[in-house]
């Protein structure tokens, strides 16, 4: 895999994460502190449980600038990965969210690209080689690649 396909893919990546952590982002609000959509039938009797969504939400949010801004390094790559075996897997342990305010599709798409990313980030990890035997490190993040 060439660096520019890497590059391409961190990119790719990013995308998802800031479209899908502000989307759920938006519907926390809507529901934590307004009592719309989907959300708040999660959090109707206990609002302050809207804590961790907005928190992964954020969060998933700043890694994706992260992720925008990363060089095609092994590193970064593993970083990736690392970022969507945690939220996928989170997906799937607390799946019944999903049925709850009914948003199965949402569940579907989100952690099939998890799944997806997961896959073609430990692609570009294995195939970025490290120059003169250097040991793996994340690299700089800057606003391009070379």
């Amino acid at each position: 895999m060439t660096i520019a396909i890497r590059h391409v893919l961190l990119r790719a990546n990013a995308t998802f994460l800031l479209a899908a952590s502000a989307g759920g982002f938006a519907s926390d609000v809507r529901g934590i502190f307004f009592g719309l959509g989907p959300v708040a039938r999660l959090v109707a009797d206990a609002p302050y449980a809207g804590l961790g969504f907005i928190e992964a939400h954020g969060l998933a949010f700043i890694l994706g600038i992260l992720m925008w801004r990363a060089q095609p390094a092994r590193g970064w790559h593993l970083a990736a990965a690392a970022i969507h075996v945690l939220l996928g897997t989170a997906n799937l342990v607390f799946w019944q969210l999903f049925i709850v305010s009914d948003m199965l599709l949402v569940g579907y798409v989100t952690t099939a690209l998890h799944g997806l990313f997961v896959v073609l980030q430990m692609a570009a990890a294995i195939s970025a080689r490290m120059p003169n035997g250097a040991a793996a490190h994340a690299g700089p993040v800057s606003s391009g690649h070379r």
